[in-house]
């Protein structure tokens, strides 16, 4: 079955090679380069422009499903959509992300300087993210069972750029474990989670290691301010 999400993505081939930390953003899938098939989120595309929305403006080429998404939710038409919204927004039939999740995204993706929440610009480029992550995750979702394990996390993670140890994926697979001893296995909702938290955290710390040494000396007050975000979700 193809997600929301997947309508408009394809899975690439190619895997980069896993760093330490590196820019955290998922590798160009086959989408992301110019066809005559597929609307290219961001980019201009035949048939589509920048749709003007109240005082604000959604990227040039944003795909016609996506304005509709942001629209049905702001119904107050400000141009802006809180987290119930974008909860909202996001689902769909047998996909619906937890508060936990929306709030990791909108952590994440939200503009500092907008308050009041996630904005047409930001909702279009969390659209076409969890797109890509969408085809990540149907890629090592090997049995289409709809849910990963921990094994299929790491091999996920890693063709995304992000070679975590073995201490740190058992920290984030102990997240969804359960008193059963049963094997944990993780749906397309707790795989971003566990993905935006080492997406996050690597590009907070990629701001204090501007040597790429992967190595960095921290405050508390910034370590704090670093980590608790992704703790409170």
């Amino acid at each position: 079955m193809h997600s929301f999400f997947s309508k408009y993505t394809s899975q690439s081939q190619s895997q980069p090679q896993p760093q330490s930390h590196r820019p955290s953003a998922p590798p160009l899938l086959d989408h992301q380069h110019p066809s005559s098939s597929q609307p290219q989120y961001g980019q201009p595309h035949h048939g589509y422009g920048s749709s003007s929305y109240g005082h604000y403006s959604f990227p040039q080429g944003t795909h016609p499903d996506v304005i509709r998404s942001f629209q049905m939710v702001d119904r107050d038409r400000s141009g802006y959509i809180d987290e119930i919204e974008l909860q909202q927004a996001l689902s769909s039939g047998y996909q619906r992300f937890s508060l936990r999740t929306i709030r990791l995204l909108m952590f994440l993706f939200k503009n500092p300087s907008s308050p009041s929440g996630i904005g047409p610009s930001e909702f279009a480029a969390l659209w076409s993210c969890l797109g890509q992550w969408r085809a990540i995750f149907e890629r090592f979702d090997r049995d289409r069972s709809g849910k990963i394990d921990s094994m299929e996390l790491r091999d996920a993670l890693y063709s995304l750029g992000y070679a975590i140890p073995p201490s740190v994926l058992q920290v984030l697979i102990s997240r969804y474990e359960n008193k059963n001893g049963w094997r944990v296995e993780l749906d397309f909702d707790c795989f971003v989670e566990c993905g935006m938290i080492v997406k996050g955290l690597t590009e907070k710390f990629k701001e204090k290691d501007r040597n790429y040494s992967g190595s960095a000396t921290l405050t508390y007050d910034a370590f704090m301010s670093m980590i608790i975000p992704f703790l409170v979700s």
